[in-house]
């Protein structure tokens, strides 16, 4: 099973989040869940970066990916980092929704 934590500020706003695990749907290259929830937390990544100059501060390895925002200046484009991370969520909750034997989403706040 996909493990996806949200981590949010007490605000609400999305600080990062990680995903880990693998979903078991299918054999490895056939697996459509697994695919999916790569494309769209790596795609999330590379976004933020691309759309808004920001570097998160990333980790992967086999069936893991951590990000996290750095310290962001006063001049960050943060509504439409927040943009883009809520985004993400929504998609993978629909995806939660449909194979929620295989990925998992959970929301923490963090201090």
């Amino acid at each position: 099973m996909i493990i996806v934590r949200i981590e949010r500020r007490p605000d609400g706003t999305i600080d990062g989040f990680s995903s880990r695990g693998h979903a078991g749907y299918a054999d490895p290259g056939e697996d459509i869940v697994c695919a999916a929830v790569s494309a769209i937390t790596i795609g999330t990544v590379n976004s933020v970066e691309a759309l808004t100059g920001v570097i998160m501060k990333s980790k992967m390895k086999d069936g893991f990916l951590s990000a996290r925002l750095p310290k962001l200046s006063e001049n960050a484009n943060v509504e439409k980092i927040q943009l883009l991370l809520e985004s993400m969520q929504v998609i993978l909750i629909g995806i939660e929704d449909e194979y929620d034997k295989y990925i998992k989403i959970k929301q923490v706040t963090i201090s």
